[in-house]
């Protein structure tokens, strides 16, 4: 998440609210933090906290924050104020790639996860529940993501509830590995939200369940796949993920193989580019290869899905690196606060339409970007 530092003053615990820049009245402002440049020129009084340039602020008495420039904020964002001198933004109204964090915890280990698990944490589901109830009534979509989701159980299904009932033209996207779903009882609540917009997306490794296991650092491949079986007699809708390094690379057409055959059933099958942080920094060796060295291997999984009538999707690649006939396929997938372009991008033709890069893999991308000239017909399908 993006958090930006600050000097915090009379911050005694974590202050969670909306900001806004003073349009409030003084009845609706009793879930909001005041953000403004100058906060002596205005009433603080109802808000929850000020965040300000002002250092001269004088009501020092409530809680308040120093920050060096207030133009990150934007009206209608969710922030954390901690006692830290964090203001950690939970929610932003211009991103379409919110999430809440259900739990940290994971019954894997993946040898590529961008955020290792935690063994013990305070449940989140009340934190979270308050965050919904400031999120923007028009919000499009909102993730649900860990850790592993399931593991909070049932206050998963309170999780959806709530987002139905205060958001309920919200679209939800769960990112699950699927395990817990192999109880039919399980798959059977998530139906029974009956949510309009929801789509349960589970990663799969290979089509071959020594390897799956051996990447997750479990043995569960059986009931990922169990899962997945679930989820579709239920008639859920599933997203398939793959992230591909050099150990998944390999076998990328055998496995779109696999999955045409025994999971026609899905949405979309998604092949990831690799975020090179967490416990794919530690393991960097072992799992980096230049994108444009699996190209191949790529473009065969990819077209031989939608030669079949399925949907695949590249998240994560840079279109200058991809082959020209599957450039139609790559999504802008990167989410806003972790997003950024090189040098080499400046000037490209493909950059409005580009994922970029992942900040974490600046030093750690592709030696094939360049910059394109001209838009080619080909990036259409």
């Amino acid at each position: 998440m993006k958090q930006i530092q600050c000097v915090p003053y009379n911050v005694e615990d974590d202050i969670v609210g909306r900001i806004t820049f003073g349009k409030k009245n003084i009845l609706g402002r009793s879930k909001d933090i005041l953000v403004c440049k100058d906060a002596n020129s205005l009433s603080t009084f109802g808000y929850l906290a000020t965040i300000t340039e002002t250092v001269a602020f004088k009501g020092k008495r409530k809680p308040y924050c120093i920050v060096d420039d207030i133009t990150e904020f934007h009206e209608g964002d969710v922030v954390v104020i901690n006692t830290k001198g964090e203001i950690i933004f939970v929610y932003e109204i211009n991103s379409n790639h919110n999430a809440l964090m259900a739990t940290e915890r994971c019954n894997h280990r993946c040898i590529m996860c961008p955020q290792p698990p935690i063994l013990q944490e305070k449940d989140k589901t009340p934190f979270n529940l308050q965050l919904i109830s400031l999120f923007n009534k028009n919000t499009q979509e909102i993730g649900i993501t860990g850790g592993e989701p399931t593991l909070i159980g049932d206050n998963l299904f309170t999780l959806i509830n709530h987002i139905k009932k205060v958001l309920p033209q919200t679209a939800i996207s769960i990112l699950s590995n699927g395990v817990k779903f192999a109880e039919k009882e399980y798959a059977m609540k998530l139906a029974k939200c009956r949510h309009q917009d929801l789509q349960i997306d589970i990663p799969l490794f290979s089509d071959i369940a020594e390897e799956h296991n051996r990447i997750v650092g479990a043995k569960t491949f059986y009931k990922t796949v169990q899962g997945l079986y679930n989820l579709a007699l239920f008639r859920q809708r599933i997203g398939l993920r793959i992230v591909v390094h050099k150990q998944t690379y390999k076998r990328l057409p055998q496995f779109a193989d696999f999955i045409y055959h025994n999971f026609p059933f899905v949405a979309q099958v998604a092949f990831m580019q690799m975020e090179t942080i967490g416990l794919a920094k530690e393991n960097f060796d072992e799992l980096w290869i230049d994108p444009y060295d699996y190209n191949n291997e790529l473009r065969e999984a990819v077209l031989l899905l939608a030669d079949r009538g399925m949907k695949p999707y590249i998240y994560n690649a840079q279109l200058c690196v991809l082959p020209q006939d599957i450039r139609c396929y790559a999504q802008q997938s990167i989410s806003d606060w972790k997003d950024i372009y090189i040098e080499e991008c400046n000037g490209c033709a493909l950059k409005g339409q580009c994922a970029g890069f992942f900040a974490s893999n600046r030093n750690a991308h592709s030696s094939h970007i360049k910059k394109i000239e001209h838009i080619s017909l080909d990036i259409l399908c």
